[in-house]
């Protein structure tokens, strides 16, 4: 029996077949570039941000469930899996890592709701006083902006030699020149280094808390001000009824972003005491490098990270839950 092949009817037919035989047209070969091309100008940050946080933050959390300690930290691949017994000592407020672990997370939840409500306060006074016009308001702007610009690493040292009990320039005003006080206090040592560390982290952070704030209320209108003058409404009536609501947002933003940043604190409790902070002074994120690095407790010290990150989570989720209204977001 002989078949034969049925043959094109249309002109559009013959091109359509003969294109299929030869593979993809020019059209879906620049329709499939534009859909890969957002892919690939984001993928080195995904591949950096994979190297930098990710992996890191995965091998942090499998090394909590080790015992990795300074006797097998040479082949840490091999070292015991002790499953929760890491978890059972950090939280165990009998045991003397556990007492520390709950000492400093106190410590660090007083030491973040004071700075970051100084930082708020004097962002927010500075703030309103620089959004109206007077002469010389460029300087003052600057200067108020000096600290942030300043790497904290240097500024954070210069700190250290003020408050430094024998030649510190803080002691050498209060005993030798005002003659306030008769013995030379130590600053970075004792009950006074929770002070110092949060003078120094306010000085670091309250610049940042004043340019946010700034940049919100020059987002509102000044005719809003001058028909609640017009009302008679006073200037604290106008900061509570008028200021604080239509920079609500950016306070959700500010605040989430200083409370995460000053709860993870490292830097300034580093450099002020070194890699063992005072009692008085220890905080979460430095007592997680003791036990990691003084003491080659990396098990415990992984335990520790993870149970801060649980802790940062939950707090950050009940925050943007409480504050935000239902159904919106941030962006709304």
């Amino acid at each position: 029996m002989t078949t034969h092949a049925t043959a094109p009817t249309s002109a559009t037919e013959v091109i359509t077949t003969g294109r299929r035989g030869r593979g993809p047209t020019p059209a879906t070969g620049r329709r499939r570039r534009r859909t890969l091309f957002p892919y690939a100008l984001i993928a080195p940050a995904g591949v950096m941000e994979l190297l930098i946080h990710i992996i890191p933050m995965l091998l942090g959390v499998w090394i909590a469930f080790l015992s990795l300690t300074q006797l097998s930290i040479a082949n840490w691949v091999a070292a015991p899996f002790v499953g929760l017994q890491n978890f059972i000592t950090s939280l165990d407020p009998a045991g003397p890592i556990g007492s520390q672990f709950y000492g400093a997370l106190l410590r660090t939840i007083f030491y973040t709701v004071v700075v970051v409500g100084i930082a708020w306060s004097l962002g927010i006074f500075a703030a309103v006083l620089l959004n109206s016009k007077f002469r010389g308001n460029g300087v003052l702007r600057t200067l108020f902006l000096v600290p942030y610009a300043l790497p904290g690493f240097v500024t954070t040292i210069a700190w250290a030699f003020i408050f430094n009990q024998r030649d510190g320039m803080l002691n050498r005003l209060l005993v030798d020149d005002l003659g306030l006080l008769t013995e030379r206090p130590f600053w970075l040592l004792g009950g006074n280094s929770l002070i110092v560390v949060i003078v120094v982290t306010v000085w670091q952070f309250w610049p940042f808390a004043f340019l946010m704030l700034l940049a919100a209320l020059q987002s509102i209108p000044d005719e809003v001000y001058e028909a609640a003058s017009l009302d008679g409404a006073s200037l604290w009536k106008q900061f509570t009824g008028i200021t604080l609501p239509m920079i609500r947002h950016a306070n959700v933003v500010l605040l989430l972003m200083l409370s995460l940043w000053v709860f993870n604190q490292f830097d300034v409790p580093y450099l002020l005491f070194g890699p063992a902070s005072p009692e008085e002074a220890t905080l979460i994120s430095p007592l997680i490098y003791q036990q990691s690095f003084n003491n080659w407790n990396f098990g415990v010290g992984g335990a520790l990270s993870v149970l801060l990150l649980v802790v940062l989570l939950i707090a950050s989720a009940f925050y943007i839950r409480l504050v935000m209204p239902k159904g919106q977001t941030i962006d709304d």
